[in-house]
């Protein structure tokens, strides 16, 4: 096997999931050769702006895609969260390993539970869905945006005027923090995560037949049908980071895809979300959203993309 060059982005948690996962391709063959390229992003240089409001997710992709043209690289590895649902022409996802707790992390001074926190209280989050979600439930408490590193959001916790912060598990779990630093994990009924959230997206050449074989012995088929119900659903709805979308799908005990599809006003005030349980996971997406678009959720995407 030539040596291979893997793209990333610069931030502690993509090197460190980069690292983790290269790990995983050298227990297949430890004579693997393998670097790390260090790619800025657009979106890693916007550090003052909800992405939302500068793009979305795609931000996170773009020159890494072009490396990936240019040869620059072999491979690249994303959290899928921040992977589009449409992958450019002449390259794919060739490879889903082992998902991440593909939960939301909720972290409180004095480890507050979330149905506790006094009227007024401030949670930090900067992901629209997370927000629409928690004043959907919890009327009385005010979201205040965020962004950062963990380590940056957990110590504005801890000096700014934050009660409680809301973060992804996947990455405290990547990062190697302790469990004991989380008051709570929130499962899809009190949060619907993020498409893909607690996955990664191994991007590569449509056409690099050595590299995908490889890859073929890291996948992981289950959480690859999965995802690709979840993006399916993203894709159907046309959602993006301008709206509170969410989707989660998992394996039940008859080896069945059970998918929710949710859509939110910014607001919480309009909720659309729905189940189905079936084994095309690419039916069960269009399905989901079918059913969600004929409820009226299409009407709060069209007003927020408007907006935009």
């Amino acid at each position: 096997m030539r040596k291979l060059i893997v793209g990333s982005r610069r931030s502690k948690l993509a090197l460190t999931q980069s690292q983790q996962f290269i790990d995983q391709l050298k227990q297949v063959d430890p004579s693997l050769e393998i670097e790390i390229k260090e790619i800025v992003t657009k979106g890693d240089k916007i550090v003052d702006k909800q992405l939302s409001k500068v793009g979305g997710k795609g931000l996170f992709v773009k020159e890494i895609e072009n490396e990936l043209y240019n040869h620059g690289i072999d491979m690249a590895i994303h959290s899928l969260k921040d992977v589009p649902s449409e992958i450019s022409e002449g390259l794919m996802l060739g490879c889903i390993p082992d998902r991440e707790n593909p939960f939301d992390a909720y972290i409180a001074n004095d480890h507050i539970a979330l149905e506790d926190l006094p009227s007024g209280s401030i949670v930090g989050t900067s992901s629209l869905r997370r927000g629409a979600q928690i004043l959907a439930q919890f009327p009385h408490l005010e979201i205040k945006w965020i962004r950062g590193n963990i380590d940056t959001r957990l110590r504005k916790l801890q000096e700014e005027n934050y009660d409680a912060i809301i973060l992804a598990a996947a990455g405290l779990r990547r990062m190697g923090w302790s469990d004991d630093i989380v008051t709570s994990y929130l499962d899809e009924e009190t949060l619907v995560p993020a498409i893909g959230q607690g996955a990664l997206g191994i991007e590569c050449r449509v056409d690099d037949d050595e590299l995908l074989q490889l890859l073929s012995k890291v996948h992981n088929q289950d959480v690859a049908e999965c995802v690709t119900a979840e993006r399916t659903f993203l894709k159907a709805m046309n959602g993006s980071c301008q709206v509170p979308i969410g989707g989660y799908a998992f394996k039940n005990e008859n080896k069945q895809i059970e998918f929710t599809g949710l859509i939110m006003s910014t607001d919480g005030k309009e909720r659309y979300q729905h189940t189905e349980v079936g084994n095309d996971p690419v039916a069960l997406g269009e399905k989901v959203s079918q059913i969600l678009k004929k409820q009226g959720a299409h009407k709060i995407i069209e007003r927020l993309n408007e907006e935009l």
